[in-house]
């Protein structure tokens, strides 16, 4: 059995004359992430992997409830192909992966919501920010999920907090 969080970045700032790889958390992104992390360190237990965006906004995301959860943050690993990745690219990156049991990934829309669309037997016509989707696969191996489609057993936004 193999878990999968999908986390899109909390809410990002538009005030300062950044490229959108740069833009920070906004006001509302650092307080719907700080719910989220008390959620998630409450009701969700530690993914073994995190794999970030290295944009900022979903960088950050991933520190937040890094801190929530206890994971280390010396182990998030921040992969280019996650800032405005598509499914394709996303699953091939989460093929190549070993052992670990669960996962938490963390990007952007609207690769995120295609990605869920894709490998769930669900479907969710959009990820808002911040929200967590939680999917589990009958498969052994992270190289069978091109192969599977999960069953989504969590969907959290920060209105449903």
């Amino acid at each position: 059995m193999k878990t999968l969080y999908i986390v899109r970045h909390a809410k990002s700032s538009w005030s300062f004359d950044l490229r959108d790889f740069d833009r920070p958390l906004g006001e509302r992104g650092r307080k719907d992430v700080r719910n989220m992390g008390k959620y998630l360190q409450r009701n969700v237990d530690r993914p073994k992997l995190m794999i970030t965006s290295p944009a900022s906004r979903a960088f950050y995301t991933a520190l937040f409830l890094a801190d929530a959860w206890g994971y280390p943050e010396e182990k998030i690993v921040l992969d280019p192909a996650f800032y405005h990745g598509s499914p394709n690219g996303i699953i091939k990156t989460l093929s190549g992966l070993g052992n670990e049991s669960s996962v938490a990934i963390f990007g952007h829309n609207p690769g995120l919501t295609d990605l869920a669309n894709t490998i769930s037997q669900s479907y969710i016509d959009n990820i808002p920010t911040c929200g967590v989707v939680g999917i589990r696969f009958e498969m052994d191996q992270w190289k069978n999920l091109d192969r599977t489609k999960g069953q989504q057993f969590t969907y959290i936004t920060p209105k449903t907090l």
